[in-house]
């Protein structure tokens, strides 16, 4: 766990996150999946082939139906992840009520690239 002093400390950086997951999260919910693999880190891209990435979100969005709705659970800043190379990293988390499945965890891992922009590099749903 982090201290609320290093919580307030990278705070900017955590909102900048959440909004990046949200825009990501806008454009995954219609079934565009494709471009959140265009849109993900490139750390995410060389995890997964496009190909693989737009099969496994086509197999398990549908399934979950719509989103009825969504919130904010936590977002956490770290620099270490387990299983991957230190960096600038916020766990963002929601609670989400899917159609077809009403209590959901989806965790969005965000990195923040080069460029300064924060970038998907995981996707969960619990």
């Amino acid at each position: 766990m982090f201290s609320a002093a290093a919580g307030a400390a990278n705070a900017p950086e955590v909102d900048d996150a959440q909004k990046a997951a949200q825009s990501w999260l806008a454009v995954a919910d219609p079934g565009n999946y494709a471009s959140t693999w265009d849109g993900a880190a490139k750390l995410f891209q060389h995890g997964v082939s496009k190909e693989e990435w737009v099969k496994a979100l086509s197999s398990l969005r549908p399934a979950l139906g719509q989103v009825n709705s969504r919130k904010l659970k936590s977002g956490q800043y770290s620099k270490s992840l387990p299983g991957l190379p230190d960096g600038d990293y916020v766990i963002v988390q929601y609670d989400t009520e899917f159609e077809k499945k009403a209590k959901s965890i989806e965790t969005v891992t965000l990195l923040r690239e080069a460029d300064g922009a924060w970038r998907v590099a995981g996707y969960f749903i619990n």
